[in-house]
């Protein structure tokens, strides 16, 4: 609560309140998911929170699925009604594509929206991971002509996702969950996991292709070039400020946050170091290298406060996660100088006063570049692979991933599961996975050859 981001003290379970300062690092993640939407032919909507419970009930899989968490509206002032607040989108959006779609000319469609959903969480509740009110959902849905158009949305939207995490400096694996545990309603569920600081994996965003189910069931329609009625195929993904609270983990220290520079709310704090008689001049200076910042597009502040010192201005922004300190005294000012600090390494620097812009500039740019190598250095650590049953618990004891021989088969894979005492992630589908099993039996039927290496973990 120090860092100003997030009030757990809300008094409903589940739902905590965004400040000021964690809004705006909110903020500028949803504008560049808005960006990368935007720029691939997504169309931004606005769908109402309720859901008719008919609708949801209409997928069966997917009821069988959200059933357990969802929140039901009974009554309405005095009249009853029978209504759910959303969960996830797809049996809402259907029945709009309904009236939406028409012929061929209209597909593929792509609609996106960020919102609030809503799950009925049982198990304990965790800020901005385990919530009962996500905020931030950021939901796509798209519908296409046939399999192979929407299959490939399913990579278009994989792509759209690495892109997000990569601006965040997230590092991830993507997976294909288990039959077990893919979304309920999809044909398959590709995911997105990160490793946190405490060896736990998270899941930071889906991807799932969910054929016909849905526009079948919501007789969802397009007329073909040939004259005839076919089923749309659609797809829908997800992520959510889940991504937020695994950037400020992975990046955070003892220290407080560490911010990318790509989405700090300030990026630079100008502190100037007053002494007796040089104060006008200081702030002159400071007032001049503000503007430079500004006008070169840099999120500046100046810390002017009086009542502080220097020390401690320099451990509360340090705390907050500015990526870039500025210090100005007498002397640099004297020579012509100014000295920068890093919030990731906590170097300075002391730079000529006139390359202090590109300097700026270039150190931004490296600190992102940093923080996305040391966190993916990290993830690739705690990323292993056993073969047997003793080594891959001791491993996931560690923390981190284990990849174990599986075989495929479903009820050997939840053996898996039972034997580890952990959660399978499903195959991997990283462009740099190592896929060749290599001969090896199964980790829990070993009358069965392995043909896929099983990912497991102990997961939040």
């Amino acid at each position: 609560m120090e860092t100003e981001v997030y009030d757990f003290r809300y008094p409903v379970k589940g739902a905590y309140v965004w400040r000021p300062y964690g809004v705006k690092i909110r903020r500028l993640v949803e504008s560049y998911i808005r960006f990368v939407h935007d720029e691939t032919g997504h169309q931004e909507v606005l769908f109402p929170v309720f859901i008719p419970y008919e609708f949801l009930a209409k997928e069966s899989e997917h009821i069988r699925g959200f059933e357990s968490e969802v929140f039901w509206v009974s009554k309405g002032g005095a009249s009853e009604e029978r209504l759910v607040l959303r969960p996830t989108s797809e049996t809402a959006m259907m029945p709009m594509f309904k009236l939406w779609i028409k012929d061929h000319t209209d597909l593929p469609f792509k609609a996106y929206q960020i919102v609030s959903v809503f799950r009925a969480e049982t198990k304990a509740t965790r800020p901005m991971i385990r919530l009962r009110e996500i905020s931030m959902f950021k939901e796509a849905h798209t519908a296409h002509a046939d399999r192979e158009d929407a299959e490939k949305q399913v990579r278009e939207a994989v792509e759209i996702y690495r892109k997000i995490f990569d601006y965040l400096s997230v590092p991830y694996l993507i997976s294909q969950r288990p039959e077990w545990d893919k979304f309920a309603g999809a044909v398959y569920t590709i995911a997105f996991d990160t490793v946190m600081p405490d060896g736990k994996t998270m899941q930071i965003g889906t991807v799932h292709y969910l054929g016909t189910n849905f526009s079948r069931v919501f007789d969802v329609k397009y007329l073909t070039p040939n004259g005839d009625w076919e089923y749309v195929h659609t797809t829908s993904y997800g992520i959510s400020e889940r991504v937020i609270a695994a950037m400020i983990a992975i990046h955070g220290d003892d220290k407080g946050l560490a911010l990318p520079p790509n989405v700090a709310p300030i990026q630079v704090v100008i502190v100037p170091i007053m002494y007796k008689g040089s104060e006008e001049a200081i702030l002159r200076e400071t007032k001049a290298i503000q503007e430079e910042l500004i006008a070169s597009s840099v999120r500046v502040k100046v810390d002017d406060r009086i009542d502080r010192t220097p020390g401690w201005k320099y451990n509360y922004w340090e705390m907050m996660g500015v990526p870039l300190r500025i210090e100005i005294g007498p002397k640099d000012i004297e020579n012509r100088q100014v000295v920068l600090a890093r919030r990731d390494t906590l170097e300075k620097y002391v730079v000529p006063r006139n390359e202090l812009i590109e300097s700026v500039r270039e150190l931004l740019r490296r600190i992102n570049d940093d923080l996305r190598e040391s966190s993916w250095s990290y993830l690739r650590s705690m990323t292993t692979k056993a073969t047997t049953i003793e080594e891959a618990k001791r491993r996931l004891d560690e923390g981190g991933v284990v990849e174990v021989p599986w075989s495929g088969d479903n009820d050997c894979g939840m053996r898996i599961q039972q034997l580890l005492d952990a959660d399978a992630l499903g195959k991997p589908m990283d462009e740099d996975a190592t896929r060749e099993v290599g001969g090896l039996r199964d980790l829990a039927c070993n009358d069965k050859q392995a043909n896929y290496w099983l990912r497991v973990s102990r997961r939040y």
